[in-house]
């Protein structure tokens, strides 16, 4: 499972709104589709302050002002042009299906590339899905980690060479430059960035209301149709699903190889290759995942859900917790229940 690649020292600046919220720019482009259109309005619409003040702006503009048609057949009518970039805190662009050029490495029309120059430096830049194109062909995540949607990596490798694009992750934090892969992980990434600005309070209200989960961990592999191996190649699929059966019991490296009917050596290379991780690596992230659902979701003792976990007891449950999220068990489920413990 690979790891979000986050960095936390960016802050927005004092917002540009009406009232000193933040603004939030969303570019309208040709072929746009109206879900992934629409997640910045209704994440950051339902971001408010403890006296339900809300804290960001959101408008809707295009490149040159003028209406843009999107994938389902209607026109859009935007609530700004260019102008709203130049002003803006944050800049979000959704995906678009009317430029196959980019799917090339071609250039932006001249009226996007005139827009998006128009963008303030120090402004926090944000793709959407298939967005990221666009970022790209603007030259804004040269040398940059990145994603996208995972059926398009390959292509976006061999047009953006110099993007270090990461098709397994949910949405990549680069500080001031941020990217979601397809669909609901856009949702994600708006939620992320409500926490960076505002915290877990917030964010849990506005998720809430918008009925999703605050919180997927960025790191979670997206969705991803992998190739399943021949029958006659020995593979390790099986053998990882008997053990997440069995995550509270003490399975052992030799206990794995042996129901994958292979020696400690072959198993442990194979295992590698199939999932990008040793077995104890990829087992002790399971039992992780498992601790933090039930440290979100349940009352249950710290005690119990290290057993329950695998873990075997409450130290060291701590201990794997610190190492790898820099926080206890207690401090977890607090950010996750405030009223809790």
């Amino acid at each position: 499972m690979s790891e979000t690649r986050e960095h936390t020292g960016h802050t927005a600046r004092p917002g540009s709104g009406t009232g000193g919220r933040h603004l939030v720019a969303v570019l309208a482009l040709p072929g746009f589709p109206p879900f992934e259109l629409g997640i910045p309005s209704r994440v950051f619409g339902s971001a408010v302050g403890e006296d339900g003040e809300d804290l960001y702006e959101v408008v809707v503009c295009t490149a040159d002002g003028a209406p843009v048609l999107s994938d389902s057949g209607f026109t859009l009518q935007p609530a700004a042009g260019p102008e709203a970039l130049a002003a803006a805190d944050t800049v979000i662009v959704p995906p678009t299906h009317a430029m196959p050029e980019l799917a090339l490495g071609g250039p932006l029309p001249p009226a996007v590339a005139a827009a998006i120059a128009r963008i303030r430096p120090g402004t926090r830049l944000v793709s959407i899905c298939t967005g990221s194109y666009v970022l790209a062909a603007a030259g804004l995540l040269d040398d940059r980690p990145a994603t996208t949607h995972w059926n398009l990596a390959r292509e976006f490798r061999r047009a953006y060479p110099r993007v270090r694009i990461d098709e397994d992750v949910l949405f990549v934090d680069d500080g001031d430059v941020l990217t979601s892969a397809g669909v609901s992980a856009g949702v994600d990434l708006c939620l992320h960035m409500i926490r960076r600005d505002h915290g877990v309070a917030v964010t849990n209200r506005a998720a809430r209301m918008c009925v999703v989960p605050p919180w997927r961990d960025g790191g979670q592999a997206q969705f991803i149709d992998r190739p399943v191996p021949e029958p006659s190649v020995a593979s390790t699929t099986a053998t990882r699903a008997w053990a997440l059966e069995r995550l509270a019991e003490p399975v052992t490296l030799a206990e794995l190889a042996a129901h994958a009917r292979m020696s400690l050596r072959t198993f442990t290379r194979r295992f590698r290759d199939e999932v990008g991780m040793t077995p104890v690596q990829w087992l002790t992230a399971q039992r992780l995942e498992l601790a933090r659902h039930l440290l979100e979701s349940s009352d249950l003792p710290v005690d119990l859900v290290a057993h329950r976990a695998g873990f075997g007891s409450a130290n060291s449950l701590r201990q794997h917790m610190r190492s790898t999220l820099g926080v206890s068990p207690i401090a977890y489920r607090r950010t996750f229940q405030p009223a809790s413990s």
